[in-house]
């Protein structure tokens, strides 16, 4: 493979000009990740302002150990500031938060579908709100520790992180171009989270050692039915278990506390075979099982579509890859465009619990780029 050849009239970020010169706004969340990319670029000797969101209330995120953005995190970012000697800010989005990501959260969970808070707290506080404030601090641009990386072809481009057990694209398909453009993730081409540790340790920080938070921020233990039921306590609304020809097989105390694909914990027993949650109607308040092979799904239809190709997204369709759930690598698919922001994705190998409100995102074949990706809106 040919060498990259490299521009020596850019610093590390992209800009001709000195690091002095270049300022970056962090966003720094407490952890290990983007106080390492905060302390690298101070270390460069870049002009860097950390930023953390308080996006809500400090006494109930410091019952929750590991969350991210609560007070604990707070203080962890603001040691770090310190040490590196960098100014730090705390900038209240709890508001933002809570009508962007967790009302959103409810009310998709109540409309049965599975939703992915991680991503819309990407797309509409993170990289929006909080990228406009960079600009108001006249940052050149605004970098977090996301595991992901920044490729320069024609135009900016998204692509996986070099350690795939790291790679946070899932999370990141709706970053816009215009945002692509004024973000960095100086960590996307690390090989491992050690190395990320290893770098904490030689800067003196107080996180190299910290924990990673495994749960959603704002959900404690991971228990989504509770946070759903505090906001919407009509979501305990008991109801029937059918099976596919409506034929009531149990009872239920609210469809928030089933996904599709589901199999422990339905509450029906003495049948021949395992059954699967197919999908949820919460109109009706049922949940609908069946057999595991009712699951697979190969047609998946998607909206609010992002995509991030070279070629303009009409009506030619595409082959690609695709993931239909994060923890799943990309598998071939051909995406058919309805319009700039539908399509209907056709999974050549089918795929079991496609859920709506999840994300599926495209990948080109044979590289490590992101061409975007659209949010599922009818599981089946």
């Amino acid at each position: 493979m040919a060498a990259i050849m490299l521009d020596k009239s850019l610093n590390s970020l992209g800009f001709a000009k000195p690091p002095s010169e270049t300022r970056v706004v962090v966003a720094m969340s407490g952890g290990v990740d983007s106080s390492v990319v905060a302390a690298m670029l101070k270390e460069e000797g870049y002009d860097v302002v950390g930023v953390t969101l308080q996006l809500y209330d400090h006494g109930a995120a410091l019952a929750k150990k590991g969350a991210c953005c609560a007070g604990r995190d707070i203080h962890d970012a603001r040691r770090v500031a310190e040490t590196m000697g960098f100014p730090h800010y705390v900038l209240d989005y709890e508001n933002t938060f809570r009508e962007a990501v967790i009302e959103d959260f409810a009310e998709s969970y109540l409309a049965g579908a599975t939703p992915v808070p991680c991503i819309r707290c990407n797309e509409r506080v993170k990289f929006k709100d909080l990228l406009a404030t960079a600009k108001d601090l006249n940052a050149d641009c605004m970098a977090t520790g996301h595991y992901i990386q920044r490729k320069m072809g024609a135009a900016p481009e998204l692509h996986r992180a070099t350690d795939a057990n790291r790679d946070q694209s899932y999370f990141l398909f709706s970053t816009t171009p215009d945002q692509l453009d004024y973000l960095r993730f100086p960590l996307g081409h690390l090989g491992s989270k050690a190395e990320t540790r290893a770098l904490a340790a030689k800067y003196g920080l107080s996180v190299a050692d910290k924990p990673d938070s495994q749960d959603i921020c704002f959900v404690p233990n991971g228990s989504y039915a509770d946070v759903i039921l505090k906001l919407r306590p009509e979501a305990a609304d008991p109801g029937d278990i059918v099976d596919t020809e409506g034929r009531v097989l149990g009872h239920h105390n609210g469809v928030i506390h089933y996904t599709v694909g589901q199999r422990k914990g339905l509450g029906v027993g003495g049948l021949a075979e395992p059954l699967y949650v197919l999908r949820l109607d919460p109109e009706n308040r049922r949940v609908i099982v069946g057999p595991k092979s009712a699951l697979a799904t190969r047609r998946v239809p998607l909206r609010e579509i992002n995509w991030l190709g070279d070629a303009p997204f009409d009506g030619a369709e595409h082959h690609i890859e695709v993931k239909v759930r994060s923890t799943k690598p990309p598998r071939p698919a051909i995406i058919r465009p309805l319009s700039p922001t539908e399509a209907e994705v056709e999974l050549l190998d089918p795929e079991d619990g496609v859920s709506a409100g999840q994300a599926c995102v495209f990948y080109q074949p044979g590289t490590t780029r992101v061409l975007g990706g659209g949010w599922i809106w009818r599981g089946r």
